[in-house]
């Protein structure tokens, strides 16, 4: 089946890699993603992924001890490294050729970061890990995913989590939340719900990148979101 998306950028959080156990990196979560996101790319599909790095280190926690921020955030960064090289040695091992990228200069743990060489080691087939978010101090990775997803003209971000999409409150909360389908930025930004920070969802609001919530810890689901099959939750401008 032709896939509905030929480009995309994966936004996976760093708690994601963790299994539940709230630090670290499972390696069977690893295994799961790297399976999945070699299927599609199978399909034809281009991927670009960005990885939190709240399993390792959290800035903001940070500078609630008293770390200082910028610091904190670096450290935020270099732990999103470790969990771009932990999801590239596994798909390495599943036969999926990836390269990470990184915001600051950090050879040889990676290649740093531009726009055309991302596009180009996709167009070779291979998955495009760019991590240390945006590079800079007070962003977080979902402000990284949206301007990564914007620059390397993705036509969607897919926001991997692990809620089945958006709903109307917290599910985990609220057991009369209702799920979205389909919702417009604007209303997102008339409930106040909590999809992104505003920086990030401003960004892909103004440059029309469509956002695409789904629980990528169900094994399939990616493939699934790629078929075109009624999971999750899309986000557009309209």
């Amino acid at each position: 089946m032709k896939p509905i998306y030929k480009r995309i950028l994966l936004k996976l959080s760093g708690e994601s890699l963790a299994a539940g156990q709230g630090h670290g990196i499972d390696p069977e979560r690893v295994h799961d993603y790297a399976t999945q996101i070699k299927e599609i790319v199978d399909m034809g599909v281009q991927v670009a992924i960005v990885i939190g790095g709240g399993n390792i280190f959290r800035g903001l926690a940070g500078a609630a001890r008293g770390v200082d921020r910028v610091k904190g955030d670096q450290m935020g960064m270099l732990a999103t490294v470790i969990n771009s090289l932990a999801l590239s040695s596994g798909l390495d091992a599943v036969g999926q050729p990836s390269q990470v990228f990184t915001a600051i200069p950090m050879v040889p743990i990676g290649e740093q970061y531009s726009k055309w060489r991302a596009i180009e080691a996709m167009n070779q087939g291979k998955v495009a890990i760019m991590s240390c978010g945006t590079g800079n101090p007070f962003f977080t990775t979902d402000t990284g995913s949206a301007l990564r997803g914007i620059e390397v003209e993705a036509d969607v971000m897919l926001k991997g989590t692990r809620v089945d999409g958006i709903y109307t409150a917290d599910p985990e909360k609220d057991s009369t939340a209702t799920r979205f389908d389909r919702i417009t930025y604007d209303e997102i930004y008339r409930r106040n719900l909590k999809v992104m920070d505003m920086t990030a969802t401003i960004m892909c609001k103004e440059n029309g990148l469509p956002i695409h919530v789904f629980n990528m810890d169900v094994v399939g689901n990616l493939r699934k979101v790629m078929s075109g099959e009624p999971i999750g939750t899309v986000v557009t401008v309209e």
